[in-house]
């Protein structure tokens, strides 16, 4: 017993410091600081506007490679390692090479595509997700799905990515949320009110995985470039799959896309002022921020444009109610659409009513 206190004691030890290192490391000190990066970073915008009424959070991103909510797709197996730890594969669609995440049990198949959505809808960056059924021709039998004549399983749910489009700022195209506190808006940057948007948004999602290899500067002026050269900088956050839940020390999958976790968590960290409720994980970059009252008078305007059919769009594109949950647990997560609406409008009300000193 002794032997197991001291081991849980390391390991609080390691993460603690694993998340200090994180969040103090300043910014001047990377290894990768480059002055053509601090020049892209302080030159960086983070939103742009868009018609929010007028966005089909239902459909979503249109265009050539865009698919229709609930499409088939067939596309055949390449063995290939992906990152991360979510079940996903990669396959081909002619010469289309495609990222399929899969799996009712998985978080990320449900909270990216409702997470991606709203952050397009409102005029952040994302990359843009799709609801879809896959038939995979040689897809190993590891993998699951439901097995078929012809070497082929069915994937549903499952869903497909599509980048934003640019290209990504060389050599590392990776930030940290601590790095937004270095945009010059004389510069022609974010302002402080679109910033702190961005880091409310990211609070009232319960955006947990927030280590700086999520996050991309991309570059999205037309033609190639090259390293260094990047003439309109842009701060996206590129995987959004933990969100909808309740932010972790572990990141944990079983998190994300949960009715209950998400009802029970307020915005605020306190009952008064304006410190957002979002606790950090062990790699983690951004931690119960602080939100000055242009960026919660900016986000509020944002979300308030939303209208309830596209909040109903939202949540029935990310197909929530196919959210598997294990039946042990007291927190099922299962919900109906208006169920999370209403949370989801709740949550609205929290931002909107607060002032921030």
């Amino acid at each position: 017993m002794v032997r197991l206190v001291a081991f849980i004691a390391i390991l609080s030890s390691v993460a603690c410091g694993a998340v200090a290192s994180t969040t103090n490391r300043a910014f001047a000190t990377r290894p990768d600081n480059t002055p053509e990066r601090v020049n892209a970073i302080a030159r960086a915008q983070v939103w742009t506007p868009t018609n929010v009424r007028l966005m089909n959070l239902r459909e979503g991103p249109t265009g050539p490679k865009a698919f229709t909510l609930h499409q088939t797709v067939t596309c055949t197996y390449v063995p290939k390692e992906l990152s991360g730890g979510s079940p996903k594969f990669a396959c081909k669609s002619g010469q289309d090479e495609l990222k399929v995440k899969f799996g009712g049990d998985n978080a990320e198949v449900f909270a990216e595509v409702a997470a991606t959505r709203l952050m397009w809808a409102l005029g952040f960056g994302a990359d843009a997700m799709y609801s879809v059924r896959v038939i995979c021709r040689g897809c190993p039998s590891s993998l699951g799905g439901i097995a078929r004549e012809n070497d082929e399983r069915i994937f549903d749910p499952a869903t497909i990515e599509r980048k934003m489009p640019g290209r990504e700022f060389e050599p590392d195209s990776a930030w940290s949320w601590g790095d937004l506190n270095d945009i010059d808006e004389r510069r022609g940057g974010a302002t402080r009110a679109q910033r702190d948007a961005l880091k409310l948004l990211a609070v009232f999602m319960q955006h947990t995985d927030t280590k700086p290899r999520q996050q991309r500067i991309m570059c999205i002026e037309a033609g190639e470039g090259g390293a260094g050269v990047c003439e309109k900088p842009f701060m996206m956050v590129s995987d959004v799959g933990l969100t909808f839940g309740r932010a972790n020390l572990f990141n944990a999958n079983d998190r994300g896309m949960d009715y209950v976790r998400w009802a029970a968590t307020p915005v605020w960290k306190d009952s008064t002022g304006c410190v957002g409720n979002l606790s950090k994980s062990a790699t983690g970059t951004l931690d119960d921020p602080v939100i000055s009252e242009e960026g919660r008078a900016f986000l509020a305007n944002l979300l308030m444009q939303l209208s309830d059919d596209q909040i109903s769009g939202l949540f029935e594109a990310a197909r929530v109610t196919l959210r598997l949950r294990d039946p042990g647990k007291s927190s099922s997560g299962m919900a109906t659409v208006g169920e999370w609406v209403e949370v989801f409008k709740r949550k609205r009300a929290e931002i909107v009513n607060r002032k921030c000193a």
